[in-house]
């Protein structure tokens, strides 16, 4: 899995080491801080280390970076991504496994990424990234947007999600925790997502009636994407999962199970990346570290200081304002 990261002049972010990462990292922060466009770095990084030499791909891995950064971020030259004001060049360095890959690139990079070392060995398995706004209802327009028309709007998180939740169910026995945790999602859902060939649309079962995909809710729409990866086997145990506020469009008990879920999987072997500005979502992942005596390293957006929940709650804005309404309320009562 990734043992640590950093980053330097990366778009919004100034500076960011963190090391001793674990099965679960949670980056939290309010709107704007960082977090998003953290998870989406990290992503990159990864996707390309897949990519490179994989099946018939004869793109040398300077390439298949700048691709993904290019599509990814959908700027006018990769260099726009170069933080503003910044002296110093981009720059990202991965610890995966204790191998490195590093690449960094000035402020005039626009058609190519030459200062790119990577020493991490190839890899079969897959990293995914799971956006705030669910796709499933989008998948066919983001494959056309993206394969057939090649215009900027859904980035490539959306595509490569779009074109996992395309992979064809395999045969065989699942993974036990898999097939648990698609359990215990199935249950959070009240039925199931299927894809028809015939008429290539989504649609929800939920005993004999069958449901548009299009007047379901978005909460079971997101669930079942995670529920989908896990049984056509695109996720395996060393694949690595960045999700984009997990808390969006779901009640806070199925936020509790969702996390509950996400855990046991972190336990088997899949590496997570949560990004929130959700108190929900950071104590219930708090309570988890306590229970499992689960190490899970958290960041704060903006100061990039970071914790471990197994040794308890740290300070921050979103913590604080929550703690404020509490003692508010007890004022009132």
């Amino acid at each position: 899995m990734i043992n640590a990261i950093e980053l330097e002049s990366f778009g919004i972010i100034e500076k960011l080491v963190w090391q001793k990462l674990g099965n679960i990292n949670l980056v939290i922060g309010n709107n704007g801080t960082g977090k998003t466009f953290l998870l989406k770095s990290l992503y990159t990084a990864m996707r390309t280390i897949e990519e490179f030499k994989r099946g018939d791909d004869q793109r040398n891995i300077n390439q298949i970076l700048f691709d993904k950064l290019y599509w990814t971020f959908q700027t006018e030259k990769i260099g726009d991504l170069v933080r503003k004001g910044s002296e110093h060049p981009l720059s990202l360095k991965i610890c995966f496994n204790d191998k490195v890959f590093f690449y960094s690139f000035g402020k005039e990079t626009a058609k190519e990424i030459k200062n790119v070392d990577n020493n991490i060995p190839q890899r079969k398995d897959n990293s995914i990234f799971l956006p705030a706004k669910e796709v499933l209802s989008l998948h066919n327009i983001i494959l056309k947007s993206r394969e057939q028309d090649k215009v900027f709007g859904f980035d490539d998180t959306y595509l490569d999600l779009a074109r996992a939740l395309s992979t064809q169910p395999q045969k065989g026995k699942n993974f036990t925790e898999f097939s648990q945790s698609r359990k215990n999602l199935e249950d959070i859902l009240g039925g199931t997502i299927e894809y028809e060939q015939d008429s290539n649309r989504w649609q929800f079962r939920k005993g004999k009636q069958k449901f548009s995909i299009g007047t379901t809710a978005e909460g079971i729409k997101k669930i079942a994407i995670l529920d989908t990866l896990l049984g056509n086997r695109y996720l395996t145990p060393n694949s690595i999962v960045f999700i984009d506020e997990p808390e969006a469009a779901l009640h806070p008990e199925a936020i509790s199970k969702l996390l509950d879920i996400i855990a046991t999987l972190a336990e088997r072997g899949i590496q997570f990346f949560l990004a929130s500005h959700s108190y929900f979502v950071i104590k219930k992942l708090y309570l988890i570290s306590q229970q499992k005596e689960m190490s899970i390293p958290i960041i704060s957006a903006e100061t990039w200081y970071s914790e471990d929940l197994q040794n308890g709650m740290i300070d921050n804005p979103i913590i604080d304002e929550s703690i404020r309404l509490y003692k508010e309320e007890i004022d009132l009562v």
